[in-house]
């Protein structure tokens, strides 16, 4: 459903955060290995999110990457939009450029269900919540 960057940095931000709850920062080698992503892409993929200001980044030998507190709100939905913008939350179920209410692919009555209970999940899941459910035991970030 995700692309694999999409996917790579949740699972980064998630980590990011457990970590910053820990109060610790933590590197792109760290990451990659915890979270089983491949390094210089899921280091790509936090180059970006830094410069959008979702996470920090901090050089040097006590440098790393952590999460403020009011970072912790932020939504799953922020972060698909910011690394595979929003078609999915928002386009057609066939990927036509026009579909709508008024002219509605095949698919577009059922999907627009579908679609509306996704934005529903990504806009109320915050990294805060997802990253207490790995602390707790509850999820993994690792198959």
């Amino acid at each position: 459903m995700f692309s694999k960057a999409c996917t790579y940095g949740i699972r980064a931000m998630i980590l990011i955060t457990k970590k910053s709850q820990e109060g610790c920062r933590i590197g792109v080698k760290e990451i990659s290995k915890d979270t089983d992503t491949p390094e210089p892409f899921v280091a790509k993929i936090l180059q970006q999110l830094t410069k959008l200001g979702l996470i920090q980044s901090n050089k040097g030998p006590k440098g790393g990457f952590s999460i403020s507190d009011e970072q912790k709100e932020t939504t799953l939905y922020t972060i698909v939009k910011a690394i595979d913008g929003d078609t999915l939350m928002t386009g057609c179920g066939l990927g036509f450029h026009e579909c709508s209410e008024e002219r509605p692919c095949p698919m577009h009555n059922k999907f627009k269900s579908v679609r509306a209970g996704l934005n529903d999940m990504l806009s109320e899941t915050t990294l805060g919540e997802l990253s207490t459910d790995v602390v707790d035991g509850l999820s993994f970030l690792q198959g």
